[in-house]
């Protein structure tokens, strides 16, 4: 038995490469479960500028850039791979918070064999009267509606701050491909607007990152959105087969 296992180890070893042994690790700073922590204690209608700036920014890790209506703190780690922000954008009147956002990609994350790639992008965005109101041909109509107002939302509060972080211009780019991803998906089938607010969710193919699943819910007068994708590639820099899973 102990044979068998060694023989394992070894087999992983020759296979993987590296990244094996990165499995076992130990995360560096800052952690997993801190890089979202400021974007879900962010309270749209009620968090103004000094609690978003105290909450969202660490500063020891990450870059602050703020317009007059928008801020964004941008990090990165893993040698480059891993990059998030988290954004909100105010409401010039009320001065509290009216869209929040958090999204990461992790491009060498551990998995057993080879490295997991991923995409996660959340989104909470105070809808307009106007756009909830206006009379829809059916509820995909209204759904897919919604979903063009957050990547035009998204796209305009990204554009404030790209000439001031290029790496968050970066992020705002692949968030816009992957959203008009699912809406290519969705003008191509209307019909499967429907499974945005299902437990499943609408399941969408990414050109480079794979499988993925998006799901939006209205909750009052807030949409929310989760964006999330994942593939297994292997690590073989000389094999030209990918799987993706």
């Amino acid at each position: 038995m102990r044979v068998l296992k060694l023989l394992v180890i070894v087999c992983c070893c020759l296979l993987c490469g590296c990244s094996f042994f990165e499995l076992f690790e130990e995360e560096q700073p800052p952690y997993d479960n801190e890089l979202s922590a400021g974007y879900f204690k962010t309270v749209l209608e009620r968090s103004g500028s000094a609690d978003v700036l105290s909450t969202i920014h660490m500063p020891e890790y990450e870059t602050l850039s703020q317009s007059k209506r928008v801020i964004a703190s941008v990090g990165q780690k893993d040698e480059g791979h891993k990059i998030w922000f988290k954004m909100v954008a105010f409401d010039e009147n009320k001065l509290t918070a009216k869209r929040k956002y958090f999204f990461l990609i992790d491009e060498k994350g551990k998995a057993f064999f080879g490295s997991k790639r991923s995409l996660a992008f959340d989104c909470e965005t105070v809808l307009e009267r106007e756009l909830l109101n206006k009379p829809y041909a059916s509820d995909g109509a209204r759904q897919i509606a919604i979903m063009k107002q957050v990547r035009t939302d998204v796209r305009a509060d990204v554009s404030e701050l790209a000439a001031d972080n290029k790496t968050l211009d970066v992020c705002g780019m692949l968030i816009n491909q992957t959203l008009e991803t699912i809406l290519r998906r969705l003008d191509e089938s209307p019909v499967l607007a429907s499974k945005l607010s299902e437990g499943s969710g609408l399941d969408f193919d990414h050109i480079t990152l794979g499988e993925g699943k998006a799901m939006m819910y209205v909750i009052g007068g807030v949409v929310k959105v989760n964006v999330n994708i994942s593939s297994l590639t292997w690590d073989f820099k000389d094999d030209p087969f990918t799987i993706e899973q």
